[in-house]
């Protein structure tokens, strides 16, 4: 990317509040003045005299645009008539709020070290190692617990029989198979 450019590209937030005060608030109708802003601009780069003000330059196009419009009366984006099929469905936002609901719900019954390296890899992007350095132990066990952690999402994210533990798995208590409580020795029985 060229000087010019990079220059312009950083001008892009001081640009949105400028085209907002203008439109009075209509956000998508400012980002599509500072769109064609950046548009004209990159287009009319020549004719910008180095050593100026860029940013008042850009303004300058941003407002002249904005009158056109506005004395237009064309103030709604230009919509090509083969493309409105598209636009005449939206997927019903309560299923994505939903479908967060149940994860921030699944999420919170993962014990506390499931919940924190799935956090540091999963969403931060972090190498096993590292979160293994953060949280203090074996690169084995971040492993585990990642791997225990994603298992147990899934098994709660997608079970429809029983969406939702009752209790978070972090206060379940492991019950010995009748196996393992015949090894024990006989003073625990």
């Amino acid at each position: 990317m060229t000087v010019f450019r990079e220059e312009v590209a950083a001008l892009v937030p001081p640009l949105r509040a400028f085209a907002r005060t203008l439109v009075g608030g209509d956000v998508s109708f400012a980002d599509d003045l500072v769109q064609d802003t950046m548009v004209n601009a990159l287009q009319a780069q020549k004719q910008f005299t180095n050593d100026t003000n860029l940013k008042a330059w850009l303004y300058t196009i941003l407002r002249n645009r904005w009158r056109s419009l506005a004395s237009r009366r064309h103030i709604t984006a230009e919509i090509s008539v083969d493309r409105l099929d598209e636009l005449a469905w939206a997927p019903p936002p309560q299923e994505v709020r939903l479908e967060v609901i149940a994860f921030r719900a699944a999420f919170r019954g993962l014990s506390a070290a499931q919940r924190e390296v799935l956090v540091l890899v999963g969403v931060h992007g972090l190498s096993y190692e590292k979160a293994a350095a953060i949280c203090g132990c074996e690169l084995g066990t971040v492993k585990s617990r990642v791997h225990r952690g994603r298992a147990l999402l899934r098994e709660m994210l997608l079970d429809l029989d029983d969406p939702a533990p009752a209790e978070p798995v972090s206060q379940r208590r492991s019950r010995p198979s009748a196996e393992s409580r015949d090894r024990r020795p006989a003073c625990a029985r």
